[in-house]
């Protein structure tokens, strides 16, 4: 086992352990701030509106850290800098 196929491995393996904690972790934050938003409005129905525009601003800050754990695994994948430093390492 060389070291190409190494770095190519454990590249392969990081990018699935970034989806799979990148997306359960704010899966696990939006469904609390959705049960957070949904207690507050039942018990005071009339701050429906400021509620529901708090929740949609925070849904997206949420979400945001799943579409960067995304970005993070396509770069270890399809433009791995370990990838290119290896292989310059190798051919020289």
């Amino acid at each position: 086992m060389d070291i190409a196929y190494l770095v190519a491995l454990v590249s392969i393996i990081m990018a699935g352990l970034t989806i799979a904690v990148g997306t359960i972790a704010p899966a696990i934050a939006e469904g609390r701030a959705i049960v957070s938003a949904l207690q507050s409005i039942a018990q005071q129905p009339d701050v429906t509106t400021a509620v529901t525009r708090a929740l949609f601003v925070g849904l997206a800050m949420i979400e945001s850290i799943a579409i960067y754990c995304l970005v993070i695994s396509m770069i270890l994948i399809f433009a791995n800098p370990f990838w290119n430093y290896v292989v310059s390492k190798l051919a020289g």
